[in-house]
């Protein structure tokens, strides 16, 4: 006989309602969709994130400080994959309205946009090793802007079409809490592949880099179709139109027309730029500045993706409680201008504590706005245009990132050009000058945001009934396009 103390009966249902309270959406589950079948759902956001860390972290440091690449190509080679980015509301669309002789919706989606991110990674470290040989530089440009509007493309339809079948799945009450949990999956994706990236390029070489990401080419194809497989039941109503289904162009006539949008969306441009132009230089930063190896600058993304996460929570704890999605949209948005001073100020401090603080500062930063903002898009439409809404929100987020993007490596390598060649005082001309001038210019563009955010903070003002109300409204694919 074993004496050894047993858990008290009350003890089980205290530890639920613990991570109920502080795990974010951990009450999605439901009878329809049990938190299994959910989380086996969620791998393909794994394998989003897993794409995300590669194309936004470890290639752009790779290329820029191991393979001599301009950060202009670079870059543009990140910014290639957000030009999908603006047609996701489209996809949906098309996703919500597709006629299919099986009777499903959401599978061919997935299924190809599976394929395209598979075939993308396969074909990317080819292009990439292309990049380092001067004799095939027109050639390799093309292949490696290829392989990343493949892989972009793929993960952009197979988000969005997953995300939908999610909706698809859950019970209308639990379906943006459903979508939720898949977000967070993302961060979780982001956070172990940049660990685990990192730590398998710590002893950096060309075989090991070809070797790491079609494994990840693999591994994205074992993945969804781990999340697909009888998933989505065939429904014979599917094969047949409705042709009194409104159109994407009437939908969208009809959220253009209300002219308090256009403030937001400025605000929502203004912020994303304001984040994004960092994204292909911070791992390049602390590569070329404060020395760290590939392993260690990899595990900048996971630090970022750690902040977002945490921001995510936060941001849900405080709409629970009724807190204003604008006011915390522009919390994000302050966060973000301690964040950069601090990575700013890493470098004559010689500092990497600094430098990781700050990339947790900005994913905190970028998660509060992203959420208070996608919240508030939500709370502006109470009709058929809610969708739209969203759409628009995605559309202009991701727009705005990829200009930013590409507006900020063009930026660091003509400052970095001006300081090399002496058209710079002595004091400026160090290589830290290129990535700072990027770092303030975000800073102003932030600044720049809050002044356009604030005349929207307590117009309106909900209430934490309204509040809870709207985060029971129908939440589907045209309702999360990002």
């Amino acid at each position: 006989m074993s004496n050894a103390r047993r858990p008290s009966p009350a003890s089980g249902p205290k530890i639920s309602q613990a991570m109920i309270a502080w795990l974010p959406f951990a009450d999605a589950a439901s009878t329809e969709l049990p938190l299994r079948q959910l989380l086996r759902l969620s791998l393909f956001q794994f394998s989003v994130g897993m794409a995300a860390v590669l194309l936004n972290g470890t290639l752009n440091r790779v290329m820029i400080v191991e393979l001599s690449v301009p950060a202009w190509v670079v870059a543009l080679l990140i910014a290639v994959p957000l030009l999908v980015a603006p047609f996701r509301a489209l996809i949906g669309h098309r996703s919500d309205r597709h006629i299919s002789a099986l009777g499903w919706r959401r599978v061919p989606y997935i299924w190809f946009g599976t394929l395209l991110q598979f075939g993308g990674l396969a074909i990317m470290p080819f292009a990439l090793l292309l990049l380092s040989r001067p004799d095939t530089y027109p050639v390799s440009i093309v292949a490696a802007a290829g392989a990343f509007l493949l892989t972009g493309a793929g993960f952009h339809i197979t988000q969005t079409a997953g995300l939908a079948l999610a909706t698809d799945l859950a019970p209308e009450d639990k379906r943006p809490r459903a979508v939720a949990l898949l977000y967070v999956m993302l961060l979780i994706g982001m956070m172990f592949s940049a660990f685990v990236i990192g730590g398998l390029l710590i002893e950096f070489s060309t075989t090991r880099l070809v070797q790491v990401i079609q494994g990840a080419a693999v591994l994205t194809m074992i993945l969804n179709l781990a999340a697909l497989w009888k998933q989505e039941a065939r429904a014979p109503e599917r094969t047949k139109p409705d042709p009194d289904a409104p159109t994407f162009r009437e939908l969208w006539g009809d959220f253009v027309r209300d002219g308090r949008n256009a403030r937001l969306l400025t605000a929502i441009g203004i912020g994303a730029a304001g984040f994004a132009m960092q994204d292909a230089l911070l791992e390049p930063y602390g590569g070329e500045v404060l020395g760290l190896s590939v392993g260690a600058t990899t595990a900048l993304t996971g630090a970022w993706a750690v902040g977002a996460l945490l921001g995510f929570v936060l941001s849900g704890r405080s709409l629970a409680r009724g807190g204003d999605p604008l006011r915390i949209a522009g919390a994000g948005m302050v966060t973000g201008v301690a964040a950069f001073l601090i990575v700013v100020f890493a470098a004559p401090f010689g500092s990497p504590a600094m430098l990781f603080g700050g990339a947790v500062a900005i994913g905190l930063g970028l998660g509060l706005f992203s959420v208070g903002t996608l919240i508030e898009a939500m709370n502006l439409a109470k009709s058929e245009t809610a969708g739209l809404a969203l759409g628009a929100w995605g559309a202009v987020q991701a727009t705005c990132a990829g200009v930013g993007i590409a507006l900020g490596g063009a930026l660091r390598d003509i400052v970095t050009w001006m300081a090399a060649d002496g058209s710079l005082s002595a004091v400026l001309a160090t290589r830290a000058t290129g990535y700072g001038t990027v770092y303030i210019i975000e800073i102003l563009l932030l600044l720049a945001g809050l002044a356009a955010i604030g005349p929207l903070v307590g117009h309106a003002r909900r209430t934490t009934t309204d509040l809870r109300d709207s985060a029971g409204q129908p939440f589907g694919l045209r309702e999360f396009p990002t």
